[in-house]
C-alpha cells in the first residue's frame, strides 16, 4: 500500500503535477506526521507503538516542529523549512538512541550482560520509520525551483 503511493507521488513528481515546490515540501511533511501514527517499534507481547506511545512529549515535539515547518512553508521561507527538517532528522535519531538505551535499561534486571541485549534485540524497529525519514528528507533536499 506504501508503494503505490510511492510511486503515484513519483509519477505525479515526474510528469510535473507537483512540480511546485510547496506540493513537495506539503508531501513531506505530510509523510512525518502520518508516520508519527504509524508502528514504529514492535515489542513483544505488549504489540506495535507509535509515536504517541513511545514518548508523548517526543511526539509532541515532532508536531511542533512539522507546525512550524509548515509555518515556513507557508511563507515560502526555505531555509526556515530546511532548519526544521534538520531538527526533525536530529529528533528522530535521538528518539532511536533513546529506544535502544530504554531497551536494555528495561531488562536491567537480568543477572548477566548477554541476556540484557538478548532480551533488549526483541524490541524490533518498525517501517513507521522509513515514513518519518523519507518526509523529513524531502523537506531538507527541496530546492527552490527557478
Amino acid at each position: 500500500m506504501v508503494l503505490n503511493t510511492l510511486s503515484g507521488v513519483c509519477f505525479f513528481l515526474y510528469f510535473g503535477a507537483l512540480g511546485n515546490m510547496k506540493n513537495i515540501q506539503l508531501i513531506g511533511l505530510l509523510l512525518v506526521i502520518i508516520g508519527s501514527f504509524l508502528p514504529l517499534v514492535h515489542v513483544p507481547v505488549i504489540g506495535n507503538w507509535n509515536y504517541w506511545k513511545l514518548d508523548h512529549y517526543l511526539a509532541i515535539i515532532c508536531w511542533v516542529l512539522s507546525a512550524c515547518a509548515l509555518f515556513g512553508i507557508v511563507n515560502n521561507q526555505l531555509k526556515t523549512v530546511r532548519i526544521f527538517g534538520i531538527l526533525l532528522i536530529i529528533l528522530f535519531i535521538f528518539t532511536l538512541i533513546a529506544i535502544k538505551f530504554q531497551a536494555l535499561d528495561y531488562f536491567s534486571f537480568l543477572p548477566f550482560k548477554s541476556w540484557r541485549e538478548t532480551f533488549a534485540g526483541v524490541v524490533k524497529l518498525k517501517w513507521g520509520w522509513f515514513i518519518e525519514f523519507m518526509g523529513a528528507f524531502i523537506l531538507v533536499i527541496t530546492k527552490r525551483k527557478a
